[in-house]
């Protein structure tokens, strides 16, 4: 008979499988439940672990960027999903994207691999029980009996924002001899289509996305709008030339048949499985009627017969007020055997979910053997988002929040040049972290 988990995690998203198998690098026996097929969510399709919904770019691997950054925090880690991703990976320029379903695969079977029991259903209660903690990371779209589980024990309300996803086509629906490939400022391989628009191009399609009849969302504000994932036509709301500074800003993207000009606005398209049979477009997550997302997107030059195998949505998320809620150690208030993890506590991003994951997890794991892990370093994107930010109580309402370089305290000596600013808070978040990890705790914690 296996052992009895000491963890039950909830949720079989990236944050959920990420603590899963941490804690099975640990030594913690664990059992992971995730409610679907039994409860399905409005977007989710199957019953895939680890499922990319939105896009399926895990964003920039630059060092000089954020996302970038935290990549490397947390493979000094051992991060579990960074590595199946890699092993997913489909051409995407300095970005990190996966083939979504051969990911979910690799995850599915890294989880067998490690021991990890799967078990499938809803958990609407989480009762106490000795020597036993429950790590939930239920998502988003938590369902309705879970939420009201988690405010009972929080007694608080739940909070939520609205999100958007981009729809996808098939390549062969398209006209290649209209597209061409092209990296921006011909950095790396050339490995997103894009999609030329003259001025008076751009402007039908900008007045098209205004006059679309949108679909209905219950209880939808637009101030509850996640400011990193705007639908497409809230952005073109916002101005005549919203889009051509935004997703449809043409910089850097010369267009070798016209002498490399840069067009007045282009549309990018992005890879999605290995095979490359797919590809999404880039920025354009919407809440469209699918027949409206249809006769819009098929005035972009080049997708006059898209075939479209998913359609936009927009839907709504749930989170937690988690500097209210929760311990440092993302344990509830009064709660200490439930610990939160992933977009619920307000990161957002996927490998922000993972490394809030990846975090929980080795909290969890700190708490059975008691130890006492010291604080993440605020040097570190790490320790600026899952140390910091999420448990500011400034603002009376917590606003999810992506990896930037502006949640980062000052460097301890200035320097001259934002790229090289950029790049030496890197160094420091690098070196720090590595401190952090040779902490006796930590290595206590790690330890074989």
């Amino acid at each position: 008979m296996p052992p009895q988990p000491a963890v039950t995690v909830v949720g079989g998203g990236l944050a959920g499988c990420e603590a899963a198998l941490q804690l099975a690098r640990l030594q913690v026996p664990v059992r992971l439940i995730e409610m679907r097929p039994v409860t399905p969510t409005p977007i989710h399709r199957g019953d895939g672990l680890a499922q990319i919904v939105c896009s399926n770019s895990l964003k920039s691997v630059e060092p000089s960027t954020a996302s970038g950054l935290l990549k490397q925090e947390l493979d000094a880690m051992g991060c579990r999903l960074l590595d199946a991703a890699r092993a997913c990976a489909v051409p995407a320029g300095s970005a990190l994207a996966v083939d979504r379903e051969a990911f979910s695969a690799e995850v599915a079977a890294r989880l067998a691999a490690a021991g990890v029991a799967v078990e499938r259903g809803p958990v609407e209660s989480l009762p106490k029980r000795d020597g036993h903690l429950w790590l939930v990371a239920s998502g988003p779209l938590t369902s309705a009996a879970l939420i009201d589980e988690l405010g009972r024990l929080t007694g608080r309300p739940a909070l939520h924002f609205f999100d958007a996803i981009a729809p996808t086509v098939t390549l062969e629906s398209l006209d290649l001899s209209t597209l061409y490939r092209a990296a921006r400022y011909g950095r790396g391989d050339a490995d997103y289509l894009n999609a030329a628009l003259d001025r008076d191009q751009y402007e039908t399609l900008h007045r098209e996305l205004l006059a679309a009849e949108k679909a209905d969302v219950h209880a939808f504000d637009r101030g509850e709008l996640f400011a990193g994932c705007q639908p497409i036509e809230e952005i073109a709301a916002s101005g005549p030339r919203s889009l051509a500074f935004g997703p449809l800003r043409p910089v850097g993207l010369a267009d070798p048949r016209t002498g490399g000009k840069w067009p007045h606005a282009v549309v990018q398209l992005r890879q999605e499985n290995r095979e490359g049979t797919l590809y999404g477009l880039v920025g354009f997550q919407t809440r469209l009627r699918q027949a409206e997302q249809k006769r819009v997107l098929r005035l972009i030059p080049g997708l006059e017969n898209a075939e479209f195998v998913r359609y936009g949505q927009l839907h709504r998320n749930f989170y937690l007020d988690t500097p209210r809620c929760c311990e440092k150690d993302f344990s509830l208030k009064g709660r200490p055997d439930v610990l939160v993890a992933g977009q619920m506590t307000g990161v957002e991003g996927y490998v922000e979910s993972i490394a809030s994951g990846l975090f929980t997890a080795w909290s969890a794991a700190a708490r059975l053997r008691g130890l006492d892990l010291p604080p993440l370093p605020p040097t570190t994107i790490c320790g600026s988002l899952l140390g910091n930010f999420l448990f500011d109580v400034t603002s009376e309402r917590l606003t999810p929040m992506n990896a930037n370089f502006g949640l980062l305290p000052d460097l301890p000596v200035p320097v001259r040049g934002k790229l090289e600013r950029k790049l030496a808070r890197g160094e420091l978040a690098r070196r720090e972290l590595g401190e952090w990890l040779r902490c006796p705790s930590v290595e206590d914690l790690l330890r074989d």
